[in-house]
């Protein structure tokens, strides 16, 4: 993936040599190096050199058991109208204390890096079509967060 976006010590930064390499189905060869393979190829064959994606319709509950291996979770946006990625980052987050790094893949846009990110995204693969640099400029549009998030549990009214 060339457009891979990284969040790194709260700044955001282009990645140009990203070693991942997204296998989208499953009976497609394996190139060598790190994959991001579908969530049933990687619980069939569980891996701590691949990481996984899951897809929208994919429930990340299963994956309790071997999060603390897992390099790697990527979260698919097939349509940038489909929101099940976010409550999928932030149940990840939340609910199964993923720390590892969560990349957003599939129709990322500049408009949904901002909120991508309150829901716990920390990489993000922008669309091939797209400029990484326009890109950057999504992820510093909230300067203020209302409601909470991963980023900011405490709601505005409690921050006072």
């Amino acid at each position: 993936m060339r457009n891979v976006i990284a969040l790194q010590g709260g700044r955001a930064q282009w990645q140009q040599a990203d070693a991942w390499t997204l296998v989208r189905e499953p009976g497609e060869p394996m190139p060598a190096g790190p994959l991001i393979v579908p969530l049933a190829c990687w619980i069939a064959q569980p891996s701590h050199e691949h990481g996984l994606w899951l897809g929208p319709d994919d429930d990340a509950e299963p994956l309790r058991p071997w999060l603390a291996s897992v390099p790697l979770i990527a979260v698919d946006f097939p349509s940038f109208r489909d929101g099940r990625g976010y409550s999928q980052a932030y149940l990840l987050r939340t609910r199964l204390g993923w720390a590892g790094e969560l990349r957003a893949i599939g129709d990322v846009l500049r408009d949904q890096l901002g909120h991508m990110r309150q829901c716990g995204f920390d990489s993000f693969a922008v669309r091939e079509d797209k400029s990484v640099e326009d890109a950057l400029k999504g992820l510093g549009g909230v300067s203020v967060l209302y409601g909470r998030s991963v980023i900011e549990p405490r709601p505005l009214f409690r921050r006072r």
